[in-house]
């Protein structure tokens, strides 16, 4: 692709995040990604080129050298800072500038760098493109999947009721959300087929952003934040129905609609808990944890009959566990060491760079990460190791997952055979998180806990009821559909 000769029109629109705002090219499957500032900076940006150039290139060494080395580099694309010409960008936000929510808006795109991140578009994937049903691809947001050790937490239900369950009070009381989800992180991340089923149909029920449903590039299912509506299930359904028509799931020659989500989440079970290119590995057991059942979720724990309590060691979801677990003391744990560390930058300012505190995320940064002592000598050193681990695992807990589902090619007469699926999955949003995003962390910990523990776990009055189950709770578990990682 040639970034000097560049046409807004082979662009589009496909979303953005707090931070930066992503187009993808309407034939090639490449995504550009752009930083947003303040609507108030909009005429006076906020850095020069050359750092905006110096940031963009942070985030793809952090990926690159570190969290790829701890997620597993078959599942994290870096991607590569690219230059573009300043008409173009300037267009191109002229162009999208319509198609961006509203609520977004209060930010806008850097029109005076050209810089851009350049990455590929996993919505779309490239890998068996002749195959006769768009793919599916699935964006999850898992959020953290264990409870704090009760070593360094003042207050006692954070051991017992998870971050992401107890967040949705606070997220509804504030308004953000008007009905909660009943999705929780450790179900999911339980590695049982039948708490993961639970989680994902739960996502599928209340999507919030943590889940969006892409077919052939295009995002099909995800919902608006604010809004009163909930997102149409029946237009999902309308879209995967095709891709489970055949096989045991017919009752005279009619798929129920139970049939198609039982069968899309078991894909998508399916693989999550695949290692790409093998079998998953062996199985890590979290029974004995303590730490793997949240109080707030749903799921009855008598209902898990059989099977492992774990992950398959190479699983995405294994390896995003063991990042997020480099989170050792929790917000309130860490919080003491971020002082000292930043009373001592006040003293010597030029230690910032001697602790790579902005960097460089090289092969120094790992080491001094992964080697960190165990016990507090109370030294810097140590404070600022246990810092970096800390914003390692918030950039764990806030990634995204992108499951790519492929059905197969159809071969005649096989009706009664389930459909084949290959599949790849890709994590990204790997962005590291600044080192002074720390003591707003810890003020919004206080502000959840307290909420959750002053409603005893109620939602406030005016939040929207729950919505029906779309699935009975029955579920059925005689099938296995054919699935092939990749």
């Amino acid at each position: 692709m040639e970034f000097d000769r560049m046409d807004e029109n082979d662009w589009k629109y496909h979303g953005e995040g707090n931070k930066s705002l992503v187009v993808s090219h309407v034939q090639h499957c490449r995504v550009l990604r752009l930083l947003k500032y303040p609507a108030e900076d909009s005429e006076n940006p906020p850095q020069t080129a050359e750092q905006a150039f110096r940031q963009i290139q942070n985030i793809v060494d952090f990926s690159s050298n570190v969290m790829s080395s701890l997620l597993g580099g078959k599942f994290v694309h870096s991607g590569e800072v690219v230059r573009l010409p300043l008409e173009f960008v300037r267009q191109l936000s002229i162009k999208i500038q319509h198609q961006r929510p509203a609520w977004r808006c209060d930010k806008v795109m850097d029109i005076y760098s050209g810089c851009a991140l350049c990455l590929p578009n996993l919505t779309s994937p490239t890998l068996h493109q002749q195959t006769p049903s768009p793919p599916l691809c699935i964006e999850i947001k898992p959020k953290c999947g264990f409870l704090p050790s009760p070593k360094h937490v003042s207050k006692d239900i954070k051991t017992r009721v998870c971050r992401y369950c107890m967040h949705q009070h606070y997220k509804v009381a504030n308004g953000k959300w008007k009905r909660r989800s009943l999705y929780c992180p450790l179900d999911l991340f339980s590695g049982n087929r039948q708490r993961m089923h639970f989680a994902i149909r739960h996502l599928i029920e209340e999507p919030q952003n943590n889940l969006k449903v892409f077919k052939g590039g295009q995002c099909i299912y995800s919902s608006k934040e604010g809004s009163d509506e909930s997102p149409d299930l029946n237009a999902l359904l309308h879209h995967l129905r095709p891709y489970f028509l055949r096989g045991n799931n017919r009752i005279n020659g009619h798929i129920t609609t139970k049939a198609v989500l039982n069968d899309f989440i078991q894909v998508l079970v399916n693989a999550l808990l695949s290692a790409s290119g093998g079998d998953g590995g062996q199985v890590t057991d979290r029974a004995g944890g303590g730490r793997s059942f949240c109080e707030a979720s749903l799921f009855n724990t008598e209902r898990v009959r059989h099977g492992s309590q774990g992950l398959p060691t190479n699983s995405v979801l294994s390896r995003i566990l063991q990042t997020q677990m480099l989170d050792t003391l929790d917000i309130e744990g860490l919080y003491p060491l971020y002082r000292r560390l930043e009373q001592h930058l006040q003293d010597f300012p030029k230690d910032r760079t001697r602790l790579q505190i902005d960097g460089p995320y090289d092969q120094n940064f790992l080491e001094k990460v992964q080697k960190s002592s165990m016990e507090d000598d109370g030294s810097v050193e140590y404070a600022a190791a246990k810092v970096h681990q800390y914003r390692i695992a918030m950039t764990a807990k806030d990634c995204s997952i992108m499951a790519a589902l492929v059905p197969g090619v159809e071969e005649e007469n096989d009706d009664e055979e389930p459909q084949a699926f290959s599949s790849s999955v890709s994590i990204l949003d790997l962005d590291p998180k600044p080192l002074d995003s720390i003591p707003r962390q810890l003020r919004l910990d206080q502000k959840i806990v307290s909420c959750y523990l002053r409603t005893g776990g109620a939602l406030p009055r005016g939040s929207l009821p729950l919505l029906p189950s779309i699935i009975p709770t029955a579920e059925r578990e005689d099938r296995t559909l054919l699935f092939q990682p990749v």
